[in-house]
């Protein structure tokens, strides 16, 4: 096989990889998300969705780390943080936004901090190395930024939590974009962390006079006549 053909291949079974991660960690994400915050059932589906991109990733191909540089990185995570957290001053003033943020804010107010934050690093992680690092990869010269986004903005919309989707917009672009200036995944990994435990940390406040409140669990009491 010729080194032509034998890229191509490559890059061909590095698609079929991130396609079936991608079906599999959006249905994951999606029911993950449904279930009431601090259950064994949030915290397995969220773990099995982090297990899922990891693995999907490497079954890609190589991953590319790129800039080993941790400080700039942080500094963009906390300005993105301090975006977001304007917006969220906004926000808590129209009630369509105020109820949909408070519905993900739910999952950091109701369940165990350490294991909350846990779950954000691991997912914040594997989300990296597979959008930035996959998926990026398998677009090749297709516009790998766009492509990239739009997966992530996808997978997020199983959510079907606006607020979510929204900032998957932002972010997602944001991210992709430090992709491609550093050349691998570990720059978007760690703005995506610094962010995601700011907003954590700092968010739930703002909307303290709407009720945050968890995914509530089915009720699966029988019917009484």
């Amino acid at each position: 096989m010729s080194a032509p053909e034998a890229g191509a291949a490559a890059l061909a079974r590095r698609r079929r990889a991130v396609v079936t991660t991608g079906v599999v960690g959006a249905a994951l994400l999606g029911a993950g998300l449904t279930a009431p915050a601090g259950s064994g059932r949030f915290y397995g589906l969220t773990a099995a969705t982090a297990a899922t991109y990891v693995a999907g990733s490497l079954a890609s191909g190589p991953i590319r780390r790129g800039s080993r540089r941790v400080l700039a990185p942080a500094v963009v995570g906390a300005g993105a943080f301090g975006v977001f957290y304007a917006g969220g001053l906004v926000a808590r003033r129209i009630p369509f936004a105020r109820r949909a943020i408070s519905r993900i804010l739910g999952y950091a107010a109701q369940g165990i901090d350490p294991l909350v934050v846990g779950v954000a690093v691991a997912n914040g992680v594997a989300e990296e190395m597979y959008f930035r690092g996959a998926v990026y990869d398998a677009a090749g010269g297709r516009r790998p930024l766009a492509t990239s986004t739009v997966a992530y903005v996808a997978a997020t919309t199983a959510t079907r939590n606006p607020a979510l989707v929204f900032a998957s917009v932002l972010m997602g672009a944001l991210f992709a974009v430090q992709r491609r200036a550093t050349g691998g995944v570990q720059a978007p990994a760690i703005t995506h962390l610094v962010w995601s435990v700011l907003m954590m940390r700092f968010l739930p406040p703002l909307f303290a006079e709407e009720p945050i409140r968890p995914v509530p669990a089915l009720d699966r009491s029988p019917a009484t006549s």
